[in-house]
């Protein structure tokens, strides 16, 4: 079954009367060379277990188990579970888990499918929950390699440079758990039906964190209160941050202290950057 194919797909939706949800983000992809890519890029083996998140028909979940150990496709929407049953029926290696990613253990979910196994992730997000699923994905530090097509924006966004537009505290949260890369993009017309964005596929490989598991908290708390309001300069910013503990004098003592002019901006800092001015805080937090 030639799932990327319209006069497939068509009559295999209408089969089971599905009808699309917007508000579920439903685009399934319809050129074949997507996926193959996808997984030539996300460096799954049989010794892989691979957690899927919205596998829709399951057109990327096929090319999954097809070179990997075990696959999970967790799928929130109850109307697609009779198609992935029709879709994959002739793999034993899936388990489709009807349920939202949002809400799963996921700690718990990989200790009790994947014995044994190098837990992955490779899925198309749904776009309305990339930033929390990612979020979940990375700082649970379970998955090896954490692969993704996201809005092409949120690509540029995870993997954005110092002192551009794109740069922001949750590019700093990515960076400190993993070294992401854009592998490449997908337009449109290779779904169905059409999204109105192009899409980009990424690869996050987990990272050493940069400060001990005890201070990413209070560190990631400093580059949300320094990109909390950009047009302000960096000890303004970190003012709410310290409220009474700290006046805005003394806290432009510590930024200078660190190395940083007093009319730094926060998006102008690297995450080493970030760790030089996390340290020099730490009596304060």
């Amino acid at each position: 079954m030639d799932l990327c194919d319209l006069s497939v797909i068509r009559p295999l939706l209408e089969a089971h009367g599905f009808r699309f949800s917007k508000s579920m983000g439903q685009n399934f992809l319809i050129q074949d060379w997507v996926p193959k890519r996808i997984l030539s890029v996300a460096g799954i083996d049989r010794d892989c277990g691979v957690l899927e998140i919205g596998p829709g028909i399951g057109v990327l979940t096929q090319e999954l188990c097809s070179v990997a150990g075990e696959v999970v496709s967790v799928e929130l929407d109850r109307s697609l579970l009779p198609v992935l049953e029709e879709t994959l029926s002739g793999y034993q290696n899936i388990r489709v888990i009807n349920d939202d990613i949002l809400k799963v253990d996921i700690p718990a979910l990989v200790e009790s499918v994947f014995p044994g196994l190098r837990p992955v992730v490779c899925a198309n997000l749904p776009y309305n929950i990339t930033t929390p699923v990612l979020r979940s994905l990375l700082s649970s530090r379970l998955f090896s390699r954490v692969t993704v097509m996201v809005q092409k924006e949120v690509a540029r966004r995870i993997c954005a440079k110092p002192g551009t537009a794109d740069y922001g505290a949750f590019t700093l949260f990515a960076a400190c758990y993993s070294r992401p890369r854009i592998q490449f993009d997908v337009t449109p017309d290779c779904f169905y039906p059409q999204p109105k964005v192009t899409s980009s596929v990424v690869t996050l490989d987990r990272a050493d964190l940069p400060v001990p598991g005890k201070d990413m908290d209070f560190l990631l708390s400093i580059t949300r209160a320094a990109f909390g309001q950009r047009r302000k300069t960096l000890v303004n910013a970190l003012s709410p941050l310290f409220g009474d503990r700290l006046s805005k004098n003394d806290i432009q003592e510590v930024v200078t202290a660190c190395g940083f002019e007093k009319q730094v901006r926060g998006e102008t800092l690297s995450l080493e950057d970030y760790v030089r001015l996390m340290n020099g805080f730490q009596q304060y937090r």
